[in-house]
């Protein structure tokens, strides 16, 4: 299935360890950060956070001496985020990084948009496939004249710095990739954005004891064996065992949620994948939320702490992740509507070039920019991705 790249490289040869090359579309669990930080922080202000107040149950405090001078009520402190409004777009972007190679250009393997309505109770999230063929401008900072190619340059282009021996710039990369997403769905400027490298994902759905999700087609892993460890290479492809997913409800640990999203030789290809992957963040989101993880202040702060340096948050407000995270607690997973883009692969003869989305996925910029993206579903509820 050409020209639908990603997933994990190849292991190196004469029997080292495996490269665990993760698929950057994690970029997008960026979304359980923030509202993970919003509510364990409104948890926190709530129960700890206003002095001598305690929590229901905790033993009363002595009341003060009826001839005490009352105290004034102090000035209302405003939430954090108090003064973000809706409508928001959120850049979402899964890069490969490859920290083992200094002089490797970061790539965005995946590129999310998510779309949060003007009451700030509603989301769409969308995936844009990282070979879509666009036309990316020039960027001086890098000394990139401009060039029509795959999206996922837009950021190895970006990130080039003038000078020798200068490492990339992965955030310098983002303004170029979000400049490049700007123009092509006309969405004028993103709020905040995220970058998040291919470390840390199955540690993050560990520390939430695993995820349940549905399994929509059988999966057959091409990097994994059924104990998880990784498939040899072997003249020019992988052997072994091969890990199964079969169709149905089932549990999935960090390695198997990551391995079964990332797999794209299936019905479907890359589009199927991103479905995946969209299904899995919502599963994620729900079993947080069911759960009431985030009110757990040491759970949060442990599933937090492990994303670690594999997240970097951007706002071009100068808000932090915790004002977004607060912002946006009224989201649910029932409010939250997975949108599949369709789209086909272009180029001349047997030559593959990229892909490009149908009408039907481009028309779905224009109403979503009008405000009208409710009724479009409706109109064509192929594009709604179901849990």
């Amino acid at each position: 299935m050409p020209g639908n790249g990603g997933g994990d490289g190849p292991a190196p040869a004469g029997g080292g360890r495996p490269r665990r090359r993760r698929s950057a579309w994690i970029a997008a669990i960026v979304v359980l950060a923030v509202l993970l930080a919003g509510t364990a922080y409104a948890a926190s202000r709530f129960w700890g956070g206003r002095g001598a107040e305690t929590p229901p149950g905790a033993g009363a405090s002595t009341p003060p001496p009826t001839s005490a001078a009352p105290t004034p009520t102090p000035s209302p402190t405003p939430e954090p985020g108090a003064d973000i409004t809706g409508p928001l777009n959120l850049l979402l972007v899964g890069v490969d990084t490859r920290v083992s190679d200094p002089e490797w250009e970061p790539h965005a393997d995946a590129v999310l948009i998510l779309h949060v309505t003007r009451a700030l109770d509603r989301a769409y999230l969308f995936a844009l496939p990282r070979d879509l063929v666009v036309d990316i401008p020039r960027f001086p900072k890098a000394n990139f004249g401009g060039d029509r190619t795959k999206l996922t340059h837009a950021m190895s282009y970006g990130s080039r710095v003038p000078g020798k021996n200068t490492p990339p710039d992965t955030a310098q990369g983002f303004e170029l990739l979000s400049t490049t997403v700007s123009a092509y769905t006309g969405i004028e400027k993103f709020d905040a954005g995220a970058i998040l490298t291919f470390g840390g994902f199955d540690k993050l759905v560990d520390a939430l004891g695993g995820v349940e999700l549905y399994v929509d087609q059988r999966v057959v892993s091409q990097h994994r064996e059924p104990d998880g460890t990784h498939r040899e290479l072997r003249g020019g492809g992988y052997v072994g065992p091969q890990m199964v997913y079969e169709k149905g409800r089932r549990k999935l640990t960090g390695w198997q949620a990551l391995d079964y999203a990332r797999q794209r030789y299936t019905t479907g290809g890359a589009y199927t994948r991103q479905r995946h992957q969209q299904q899995l963040i919502k599963a994620m989101l729900r079993k947080i939320l069911d759960r009431e993880l985030a009110r757990d202040a040491d759970r949060t702060a442990q599933v937090v702490r492990s994303l670690g340096d594999a997240l970097t948050f951007v706002s071009g407000d100068g808000h932090e992740i915790v004002d977004f995270g607060y912002a946006l607690h009224r989201l649910r997973p029932e409010t939250l509507t997975l949108v599949a883009l369709p789209g086909s692969g272009v180029g001349q003869g047997s030559s593959y070039r990229g892909e490009q989305l149908t009408t039907v996925g481009k028309t779905f910029f224009t109403e979503l920019r009008a405000g009208r993206v409710d009724a479009y579903l409706t109109a064509n509820p192929k594009l709604v991705i179901k849990n």
